[in-house]
């Protein structure tokens, strides 16, 4: 069956008739990963002042029209006149037309759906239950990070019709936008896996980032379940929700999904009680964060009724996405590609965890933390105490200036950006046994593929 019909598309643009036209098979807003089939959106690179983003690209979408006619595109969505022989649904505002169509394919999907936000791991949590889920039933869920205001309502129209479950990742680096990307996906289930310093620039104090983060949970559906971190205090709710309609996850007794963690050599080891059941499993991938992130997902299959001890089976063979601490093997050498991004928590955690590692020598490449307002400077000094443990420490970036002397000889350097520094005299320095941890802001290493280009030396 085609993804979208294209009276189904016309009606959900808002036009007062069907009209016929092609089926569609796939949404495209990028020419570049376009293929035959899809309905291309020509969206502006600017959102106007409703959004907040901080890629603005002043290309606008109506400029690769020829483009997409070239890849196959079956039909389009255009806000200007084109002279285009494909089939088009002219719309007052493309992006507009983006999210009627994502909001449609919420309507006509009949499952139970998945909203996932907070500070670090969201993308993490979203692969995992996606993967969990699927086992059970069929799952769609977001790609990458489309966690924003094109990005959620593309991962909405995305989203076959007969699908069962449905996992959608919701970001957020600016007060105000998590309300309404939540009322347009309508979650059975919203998930807050944590709130922490990050984007803390943007908001006067971390309780405004509570405050955004709870906000999801006014997105859910009558009947919906919040699942949220123990420690994260709900006074002030944004919904008054049944205290069976809240399910917590954490390592006290008192958390609804409660775990605790043994460690067998590097790994994790978890035992889990739910609803006067226990559980346990193994975890490939170490660290505390990322045992929450599993009790997490526990959480949030308990809320949905599915089956608990198939999704503990399946955990041991889950792996971090890549750029958020999956393991890379290099000649000898691991490498812990946490590129991603990072805050003051998440880069705590990947310390700690790097900390554990039982062979070899331990190193961390820590780029710069952004974003991070007043509390910037303070904040990279933080990660001292969590350094001391470790072998050799490698900082980049303005906000670790000044830390190498309290560092000692630890310190292997610092380098205003990674342009300075050089790869073949890193591969040179790590020996065969060591364990590297690269993490940082995401335009530290992650923009500029710092990962691929370090293992490429090394190889």
């Amino acid at each position: 069956m085609p993804l979208w019909t294209w009276s189904d598309l016309s009606l959900a643009c808002g036009d007062d008739e069907p009209v016929v036209g092609p089926d569609i098979s796939g949404i495209s807003i990028d020419t570049r990963t376009l293929i035959t089939g899809d309905l291309f959106i020509a969206l502006s690179g600017d959102p106007g002042p409703r959004f907040k983003s901080s890629i603005i690209n002043a290309r606008d979408g109506h400029e690769f029209i020829k483009a997409a006619e070239s890849a196959g595109a079956a039909g389009l969505i255009v806000s200007k006149a084109s002279a285009s022989a494909l089939p088009l649904l002219k719309v007052a505002d493309t992006l507009d037309g983006l999210w009627l169509i994502g909001q449609a394919g919420r309507q006509r999907m009949e499952g139970k759906v998945v909203a996932i936000t907070g500070s670090s791991g969201k993308t993490t949590a979203r692969s995992w239950l996606e993967s969990i889920l699927s086992k059970q039933a069929s799952t769609h869920a977001s790609v990458g990070s489309l966690n924003n205001h094109w990005g959620v309502p593309l991962s909405l129209a995305r989203m076959p019709a007969d699908s069962v479950f449905g996992v959608f990742e919701i970001g957020m680096n600016s007060p105000g936008e998590i309300e309404p990307l939540s009322q347009l996906v309508s979650p059975d289930v919203a998930i807050v896996i944590n709130v922490l310093p990050a984007h803390l620039g943007n908001f006067e104090n971390i309780e405004g980032i509570r405050k955004e983060k709870l906000s999801i949970s006014r997105g859910l559906r009558s009947g919906g379940v919040l699942v949220v971190h123990e420690e994260i205090e709900l006074r002030d709710l944004p919904v008054k929700l049944q205290r069976d309609k809240i399910v917590t996850f954490g390592f006290s007794q008192s958390a609804t999904v409660s775990g605790e963690v043994s460690y067998e050599k590097d790994k994790p080891h978890v035992s889990v009680m739910i609803a006067g059941n226990q559980y346990s499993f193994n975890l490939s991938v170490g660290g505390e964060h990322r045992v929450l992130t599993s009790l997490a997902c526990l959480a949030a299959v308990y809320a949905l009724g599915a089956d608990l001890a198939q999704a503990c089976e399946l955990l041991p063979q889950l792996e971090a996405p890549v750029g958020r601490g999956n393991l890379i093997d290099i000649a000898g050498r691991i490498i812990i590609d946490d590129s991603y991004n990072a805050n003051p928590a998440s880069m705590k955690y990947a310390l700690d965890a790097l900390s554990l590692v039982p062979r070899g020598r331990k190193i961390a490449l820590l780029g710069e933390m952004l974003e991070l307002g007043d509390s910037g400077k303070s904040a990279h000094r933080l990660m001292i105490d969590s350094c001391r443990s470790l072998d050799g420490v490698i900082t980049v970036g303005e906000g670790f200036a000044g830390v190498g002397e309290a560092l000692g000889d630890i310190h292997w350097g610092h380098y205003e950006s990674v342009a300075e520094l050089s790869l073949a005299d890193l591969a040179e320095k790590i020996e065969e046994g060591d364990t590297i941890l690269v993490k940082g802001s995401n335009k530290v290493f992650w923009v500029n593929n710092f990962v691929e280009a370090l293992r490429s030396a090394i190889g």
